[in-house]
């Protein structure tokens, strides 16, 4: 097992071992913000006939040579059709079919003249202008053509791409599956919120965290309960967690106290124990191990280092099995805004706020205290402020890289 490795190497391991989801099929009603796994082609043409974008006559171009204002050209209606019916006759020299808006255009005819601009009288419509070949007619396929790309891998379905799957008959789409992420909290100290306080105890407040953004990435969290510090209890807490998720995240037990015992577990399992500890601050102790091809990510007990972690290693993977690069991690340069007086050995995640004034990208630390334990300066945080392993103090008005979140 490999100890205290770099930050890229860990997410290199990670990334080489995240598990290969089986896409899923869903219905178009059930699929909505859903990820498309493939690119979908449409089947037909959309219209799939020529039709009448109009209540109207559909009529001979030819028929309307000598119409005018003054002098109206008569045609003989042999016919009306609505939405969804097809015309019984066919259009022939001094005839009409009337029709209605998305009608099919009847044989014979090949322009359309609205209701409004003609005289209807004794089973006669009467026609005061000329028309061209072809005028008032929406074409077969000028929306969307047979075998035309329609939407590409990777769109996020909403409404308006729903919209045009429904009207070119398409019925079941392949989706990104949305990862079952097992959560499971190690600690003697935990309690559930709805328990009473007791001394030496502290409420379980990574797990509404870890699933509220898991929520965000589109993934299905999975509390798995609160499991002691004993290798019997944790050992079958976690064999359960495995069968019931396709990634694990446990919180705690990952040190080097006296129980700190995920590492034991998992090795009695028989797991492969990828690594233990990043070259980071804060969420130094992270171990990460597989077992059955599934990702176990045992993050700190200490809430906000394991926030830290999850963003910075577990949020990518998790944005690569659900095909959403647009929550992939961005990186961007900002000014930093306040003096930071700490030098930074490892890679140092900091919490902070980033935005723009002027148009300048700008970050400010968050305010308050910034501990392992602490989260209530997460309140005032949408970004870390990454500084590189052997950076001296920061100053004001410095260029720093900053991870969005």
């Amino acid at each position: 097992m490999l100890e205290f490795i770099e930050l890229e190497e860990a997410k290199a391991i990670l990334n080489a071992k995240t598990p290969s989801l089986p896409k899923e099929e869903v219905s178009l009603m059930n699929c909505h913000e859903r990820v498309l796994a493939e690119d979908i082609f449409s089947r037909i043409n959309q219209p799939p006939f020529n039709r009448s974008p109009l209540d109207g006559y559909a009529f001979r171009a030819e028929d309307s040579i000598l119409a005018n204002k003054d002098n109206g050209v008569r045609l003989k209606v042999i016919e009306e059709i609505y939405a969804g019916f097809c015309a019984n006759k066919e259009v022939t020299e001094g005839t009409a079919i009337r029709l209605m808006t998305g009608a099919p255009i009847p044989k014979g005819a090949n322009c359309v003249i609205k209701q409004e601009d003609t005289v209807f009288k004794d089973g006669f419509v009467e026609i005061f202008s000329k028309f061209s070949p072809w005028q008032n007619i929406c074409f077969e396929g000028e929306d969307i053509k047979k075998g035309q790309l329609i939407l590409k891998k990777g769109t996020v379905l909403k409404s308006n791409e729903i919209g045009v799957l429904a009207s070119i008959g398409c019925k079941n789409v392949s989706v990104y599956p949305k990862p079952k992420v097992g959560i499971l909290s190690t600690g003697d100290e935990l309690l559930s919120i709805e328990e009473q306080l007791a001394p030496g105890k502290i409420y379980n407040s990574s797990l509404y965290c870890l699933c509220s953004r898991l929520r965000e990435l589109y993934c299905e969290p999975i509390d798995m309960g609160i499991a002691s510090d004993n290798i019997d209890t944790l050992t079958e807490k976690i064999k359960y967690a495995l069968s019931k998720s396709d990634i694990l995240i446990t919180t705690g037990g990952v040190s080097v106290g006296k129980k700190d015992l995920i590492k034991d577990v998992m090795k009695n399992l028989g797991a492969d124990l990828l690594f233990w500890k990043v070259a980071i601050k804060p969420g130094s102790p992270i171990f990460c191990s597989s077992l059955n091809n599934k990702l176990v990510i045992s993050l700190s007990g200490n809430p906000a280092a394991a926030i830290t972690t999850f963003e910075i290693l577990v949020h990518p993977i998790l944005a690569e099995i659900t095909g959403r690069q647009s929550l992939a991690l961005r990186k961007v340069n900002a000014l930093l805004q306040q003096d930071f007086n700490k030098k930074s050995n490892v890679p140092r995640f900091v919490r902070g706020n980033f935005s723009y004034t002027n148009d300048v990208a700008v970050v400010d630390i968050a305010k308050g205290n910034q501990g392992n334990g602490i989260l209530s300066s997460s309140l005032n945080s949408n970004c870390f402020i990454q500084i590189p392993a052997n950076s001296s103090p920061l100053s004001k008005g410095q260029v720093v890289e900053v991870v969005l979140i």
